[in-house]
């Protein structure tokens, strides 16, 4: 394995009972980079996740991990029981112990620092994702895996967790591999991006893979230049719930299917 390699997956295959969810699947997660894998629901991107932190046991090939690899993980869900009397802070310990000026730095660094005292189960969608961000940074991973984090959010909720999930990598270094359905925002944030239908149908940049014939029918985006990646210019920011806060204009990428 390349000495910036983190994660290896060699002829990767996933069965539910009987039928392979996932067959043949090979990539390579290198440091520093943003690996984004899409597909319709079905396709086996959970399952996918899963096979690679251990969740899920492999019926061929094998993943390779670098010695001493930390991985931080964000679930697609996590049901709180809302008769359950657990604090935002409290939550944050487990299962290992950490400081108050830990956990606070922790939250302050996702946009959520005045929430500590609050009940898990009384947080918007975007607070949870943040604090289940925070939790995953904790452990100061060389590789975050977020399997579809933004499901059930609004766009301006969506693209704000994205832009943070940019900053996140370009301040720590950390690998991203990313699970979305969001494909108008997927391809800005993303330096490679894996097409997923049970097997890899395309990968490489975004510029490539939106391009490429696969990928185009399997999302019904047709033939002739109707998907183009654009330059679109922010005015404004938003916090956790998605509320606008003005900032400096700055370049977003993003895709039409004008």
């Amino acid at each position: 394995m390349r000495p910036d390699s983190l994660i290896r997956a060699e002829n990767v295959g996933v069965r539910h009972g009987d039928e392979f969810v996932l067959q043949a699947v090979d990539f390579t997660i290198q440091r520093g980079e943003i690996v984004t894998v899409v597909g319709p629901n079905g396709s086996g991107k959970s399952t996918l996740v899963k096979a690679l932190i251990g969740l899920a046991p492999l019926a061929t090939g094998q993943v390779v991990k670098a010695a001493d690899l930390v991985i931080g993980y964000v679930p697609q869900k996590l049901h709180i029981d809302a008769t359950l009397p657990l604090t935002v802070r409290r939550f944050l310990s487990l299962p290992k112990r950490i400081s108050n000026a830990r956990a606070q730095a922790a939250l302050a660094r996702v946009g959520v620092e005045d929430i500590g005292k609050r009940p898990l189960s009384g947080l918007s969608g975007g607070q949870l994702q943040r604090v289940l961000l925070a939790r995953a940074l904790l452990a100061k991973p060389d590789v975050l895996i977020l399997d579809e984090p933004t499901q059930g959010l609004d766009q301006p909720g969506t693209a704000a967790f994205y832009r943070l999930i940019e900053e996140v990598r370009r301040e720590t270094g950390c690998a991203v591999l990313l699970v979305s359905h969001d494909l108008h925002v997927v391809m800005s944030a993303s330096d490679r991006v894996i097409c997923l239908n049970g097997h890899i149908c395309c990968q490489g940049t975004p510029a490539i893979v939106s391009e490429a014939p696969e990928y185009r029918a399997l999302f019904g985006l047709g033939t002739g230049g109707a998907f183009a990646l654009y330059q679109h210019h922010h005015d404004h920011d938003h916090d956790a719930d998605g509320h606008c806060m003005a900032h400096p204009a700055h370049d977003h990428l993003t895709e039409s299917s004008a």
